[in-house]
């Protein structure tokens, strides 16, 4: 189910992970010093092999790491979100700093996302100056600012289905949906009664997401009646840090939280929990499920 190692970096502390689209073996770990409070970020690429997992490339930045995507049409490109209110595109091909550094946000970039759509090839971020922005990477220049939010952004999303289109969450209680040709949010759901931190599209229900938030609960929503969630499951016993709709099974999914904890869930069950895996001994931040193998996961 997880990848059978683990991989320590000294006086880093991970924040995002996630397994690239291209090799079944290669992750990537987005790192801050002092948990993001101060100090710089590492981005880790990291490769698994039949000894275990060791460090393919790895990048310094000036600022803390929060959030990490690989790109969708290059093997070698990934983008993080640091503390300093800008984006970076690495390549792993050509180590030897950031390709390009998208400066846009003024506070903490907390999320990005690489659209997984074949019509477009476009990059979402979420800050924690209530703005989420859309990038096009093929010119590395800035598309679009979209503003509504009232609180910290945590989570900005591609939906996998839709073309430009994507989720949010926030500190202010709610999950929207932005549509790239319309003016304004297309959706306002309050969805939670605490900040949200996370969400997810289902990979076979282009209506359906899942949220998680400060309160524990674990929320699933149809875009087409939000008056009451489609489940809502006490996940947690802190915060939920980030929720992964399952590649494979459409009712199943993964999330992770400040209690320790990486949780595997079926909402379609009465009894939803499927599994709890304790290996970690701090707050779990990242999560991820592998597009190759059925059941794997990293965080």
């Amino acid at each position: 189910m997880v990848f059978a190692q683990s991989f320590k970096l000294p006086a880093r502390h991970g924040y995002a992970v996630e397994i690239s689209p291209y090799f079944p073996s290669r992750l990537a770990c987005a790192t801050s010093q002092y948990y993001g409070i101060a100090g710089c970020g590492t981005l880790v690429v990291l490769e698994e092999n039949e000894v275990g997992i060791h460090c393919l490339r790895s990048f310094d930045w000036n600022e803390g790491l929060f959030d990490v995507t690989w790109s969708e049409n290059n093997e070698h490109v990934l983008i993080t979100s640091s503390g300093d209110g800008s984006l970076q595109v690495w390549d792993t091909a050509n180590p030897v700093g950031p390709l390009q550094v998208y400066k846009g946000h003024t506070q903490e970039v907390y999320s990005v996302d690489w659209s997984q759509t074949r019509g477009e090839q476009l990059v979402v971020s979420g800050s924690w100056d209530h703005t989420a922005k859309v990038w096009d990477p093929s010119v590395g220049q800035l598309v679009r600012t979209f503003q509504g939010h009232e609180g910290v952004i945590y989570s900005t999303v591609w939906s996998p289905f839709i073309p430009d289109c994507f989720a949010s969450t926030s500190g202010d209680h709610t999950l929207r949906i932005w549509d790239m040709k319309s003016s304004g949010t297309r959706l306002v759901i309050p969805a939670h009664q605490a900040e949200i931190l996370t969400c997810d599209w289902c990979k076979y229900d282009q209506n359906l997401l899942v949220t998680g938030a400060v309160d524990c609960f674990l929320r699933g929503w149809d875009l087409r009646n939000i008056r009451q969630p489609v489940f809502n499951i006490p996940g947690h016993t802190y915060a939920i840090r980030r929720v992964k709709f399952s590649p494979f099974h459409a009712t199943i999914f993964a999330s992770c939280s400040y209690d320790f904890t990486v949780r595997f869930w079926d909402f379609s069950k009465p009894e939803s929990l499927l599994e709890t895996v304790e290996h970690h001994t701090e707050f779990v931040y990242g999560l991820d499920l592998s597009l190759h193998i059925p059941g794997q996961s990293s965080r």
